[in-house]
């Protein structure tokens, strides 16, 4: 499996937040703004905790594996690498959308003193910072998948278990 790659990441938050600058802008000419919703940095919170939450438990897992400790439970390798995919796809999205409410936040810096575009605002910033939080669960989840062969080789291609 390739590990994520940030370049990529940032390359599509960078094309989808210009996109989306550029929607708002056209968007709005016509009189009307599409909203940020309140859930969206909620959800996103949510994925970078239950992200997080499995790179900490299959790393206690792992280490307890390695150590010996009678009655450890082993990491199932299909499990582990289901885990780093779920992780890959959870930062390309959030990548995707933090892109784009980034995007919608920059135009919405224009008219802060409109209250409703303040809260807007607020929305797409915290939807971005959820965004990168998804994005760091997920590459440290990849980190702790990694087996330890892969440390020795260093080649383009990776593999999960």
């Amino acid at each position: 499996m390739r590990e994520l790659r940030i370049r990529v990441l940032a390359g599509v938050f960078a094309v989808a937040g210009i996109l989306s600058w550029a929607g708002a802008r056209l968007w709005n000419s016509v009189g009307t703004l599409p909203s940020v919703p309140l859930a969206a940095p909620v959800v996103l919170a949510l994925i970078a905790a239950v992200l997080l939450s499995t790179a900490l438990s299959i790393r206690a897992r792992l280490k307890a594996q390695r150590d010996r400790n009678p009655g450890a439970k082993g990491v199932d390798p299909l499990m582990a690498a289901r885990a780093v995919v779920f992780g890959q796809a959870s930062a390309l999205v959030a990548a995707l959308v933090s892109g784009m409410y980034g995007g919608t936040g920059v135009f919405l810096l224009e008219s802060l003193d409109i209250p409703a575009r303040r809260d807007q605002a607020i929305y797409a910033g915290f939807s971005v910072l959820a965004g990168i939080a998804v994005i760091v669960a997920a590459i440290f989840l990849e980190r702790v998948c990694r087996l330890p062969e892969d440390d020795d080789r260093n080649t383009g291609a990776t593999s999960t278990a």
